[in-house]
């Protein structure tokens, strides 16, 4: 749904368009962009919080800098609408995160003003370096480079990396800091701490109100005053703040902080520090959700409430007076404070994401048993290595795609060493409408190549459970349990705990010429599909594998003895993925049978809600129907049994 913009945004087409304004009319520039923003999220959803929070940034940024010439780069980039408003995807914004739609994040093939694609954290700082050390390289002198990071985003170890290198580049880079103290959840560890004694120093405050002012006009004068007035400023910081200052210390400039929500004063100090040469850091502290309200209050709550009544700030909620089944996130939160309660060496831990995973409810639980250790997932997976190798049983839980950051601690700390961690991968198979730097695409693949692994995948929220329960028993390794984003199947899903068979898959329905094997909640389609076909006279078999490493063998030899047509399905990538697996169980154990296998396919998925894409993709109910026909299947009219 298209709603009206404001009198001043409905002329701003380009970031040139912005420009032609004067600076007393940029309030109001940000009034219409902020209201903009509310009026489209509220009824088309999407991430809400966080782009109010940056409204004065971003109009105050693009009214500076030359882009899309100078280089702007958002971390995560869920803070972006603006950005995107801003540059030419106002009157197309209402198509944001549809099917078929603009990006819910910056993406390069979408517009030059999106500079480099984003959606996983704290990778900004280096992307941007790179550009700034390319434009060096190619004698751009006059060429900005800015990175906007937001504070949870700098907890990451890619962030201190990039900027330990960019502190000895005399690259042109600007980093700013945008300070609200929120990621999705509260901000935690000891950068935070820092942060906020920095923004809470009020001697420091009162002398930086005009520093970047006179070192860009001391700059102007030739590099030897520069140099003195660096020490100067150095010298009186560190008395101020009575301890070294830590991007000082990295040998960047620091500024700050300044109100992020003072547009008029950002400029100016924009326009200053893009004077300055070298590294520059300028901390600008914000409020996300700034401008509406309830967004302020609860920032979690409305980091992407989906659509609501932005006068009442009621959520709307799917109508059904019929009770609906959980989300799995909820399964998985609610069965670790079971499990915890029975076996006191469990742990949970979450790279900040308590409330996306419900780890938030063990940690209100058990406090001291439930760890949230910042945007970190390399961290996460080592961290919870150490745990493991003192006994503990640690539930790491971990998006799918966020996973994919942490490989290299899954097979050096986990894996060679055999220790019991059990990774629950949220997130898993074709996320929905966070598009393609969210889906959780690959992780059968590459978690079923790692030695001592074994890689499950529930097919309801009763086998979720029951996978749990299983996986924290002594001995049994690294252990993977993979599910998606989303509602479950089951009203009724609290029921007793059950240890699973690991590798023992079973049989949904028996039949005849063709057997379906599925792996996880896409089986619920394959189940739809079968019924279908029954109804027109086609029987096919199906089987769920729930382990697609260790393999079920003797369920496979039974398929392969009886069929000669199979066809795999799974939410996860064709290439490695469990089609893979069962194509190699034929050929060393010598079958001859024809295998068709339904998945991601070997290309990017773009954004769209899940049954859209799973259609797409070719492997949702009917596309299931479509290809058990296409094989060539007889219909018969008699029923067989279950």
């Amino acid at each position: 749904m298209q709603v009206p913009a404001g009198n001043l945004l409905q002329k701003i087409n380009t970031p040139a368009d912005l420009k032609q304004l004067k600076e007393d009319e940029l309030k109001q520039v940000c009034q219409e962009l902020r209201q903009y923003i509310i009026d489209v999220v509220s009824v088309n959803g999407g991430h809400f919080a966080a782009s109010l929070g940056v409204v004065e940034l971003t109009v105050a940024l693009q009214y500076v800098l030359n882009t899309p010439y100078d280089q702007l780069v958002w971390d995560v980039g869920h803070q972006a609408y603006g950005h995107k408003i801003l540059t030419g995807r106002r009157d197309s914004f209402h198509t944001n995160r549809v099917h078929g739609g603009i990006s819910g994040f910056p993406k390069r093939s979408e517009s030059i003003f999106d500079t480099f694609g984003v959606g996983h954290s704290s990778t900004s700082i280096s992307a941007a370096l790179g550009m700034a050390v390319a434009s060096q390289y190619k004698g751009e002198t006059d060429r900005q480079h800015v990175a906007v990071i937001g504070d949870g985003s700098m907890t990451a170890g890619m962030a201190f990396e990039a900027l330990n290198h960019a502190g000895i580049e005399n690259s042109n880079l600007l980093v700013i800091l945008n300070d609200n103290n929120m990621s999705i959840d509260p901000n935690v560890g000891a950068l935070k701490e820092y942060l906020t004694d920095i923004t809470t120093s009020k001697p420091y405050n009162r002398f930086r109100d005009d520093i970047a002012s006179v070192l860009a006009k001391i700059s102007a004068i030739g590099p030897d005053a520069f140099k003195i007035a660096q020490k100067l400023e150095k010298s009186i910081k560190g008395t101020l703040l009575k301890k070294s200052n830590f991007f000082e210390a990295l040998k960047f400039r620091y500024f700050g902080p300044i109100d992020g929500h003072d547009v008029e004063h950002l400029v100016k100090v924009l326009r200053d520090l893009r004077d300055i040469p070298g590294p520059k850091l300028l901390h600008c502290v914000t409020v996300k959700g700034k401008g509406y309200a309830l967004a302020e209050k609860d920032q979690t709550k409305w980091h992407a409430p989906g659509l609501f009544d932005k006068i009442t700030g009621e959520i709307k909620k799917s109508k059904s007076d019929k009770p609906q089944p959980p989300k799995y996130q909820d399964v998985f939160g609610h069965t670790i404070i079971e499990l915890a309660e029975q076996n006191p060496k469990i742990m949970g831990i979450t790279p900040a994401m308590p409330s996306g995973c419900s780890l938030n409810l063990m940690m209100k639980a058990m406090p001291n048993r439930a760890f949230d250790v910042g945007i970190a997932e390399q961290h996460a997976v080592t961290f919870s290595a150490g745990l493991a190798s003192q006994g503990l049983i640690p539930f790491c839980n971990i998006y799918s795609s966020f996973m994919q950051r942490a490989y290299d601690q899954v097979i050096h700390d986990v894996a060679i060493q055999n220790l019991n961690v059990v990774f629950c991968l949220d997130r898993a198979g074709l996320a929905g409408a966070d598009g393609p730097t969210h889906h959780g695409a690959y992780d059968i693949a590459f978690m079923r190549c790692i030695p001592n692994m074994t890689v499950s995948a529930p097919m309801n929220e009763e086998e979720l459970r029951n996978l749990m329960f299983t996986a924290q028993h002594d001995d049994m390794g690294p252990f993977v349990i993979r599910y998606p984003r989303g509602n479950g199947v089951m009203v009724d899903w609290q029921r007793p705990l059950k240890a699973i068979k690991v590798g023992k898959g079973r049989k949904i329905c028996d039949g005849e010429e063709i057997a379906i094997l599925s792996i996880g909640t896409i089986g619920n389609e394959a189940v739809k599909a079968t019924a279908e076909l029954n109804d027109e006279g086609y029987y096919p078999a199906h089987y769920d594998l729930r382990f697609v490493k260790p393999l079920d063998q003797a369920l496979l030899h039974e398929v392969f003895q009886k069929f000669n047509k199979v066809i795999t399905v799974e939410d996860g990538c064709l290439e490695g993925g469990m089609g893979s697996a069962v194509l190699e169980f034929m050929a060393d154990n010598k079958y001859n049978c024809e295998v068709v296998r339904l998945g991601i396919p070997d290309q990017i998925i773009e954004h769209g809600e899940q049954p859209e894409l799973w259609a797409e993709c070719g492997y949702d109910a009917q596309s299931i129907t479509m290809q058990v026909k296409n094989m060539g299947m007889k219909q018969n009219k008699h029923i067989i049994a279950s």
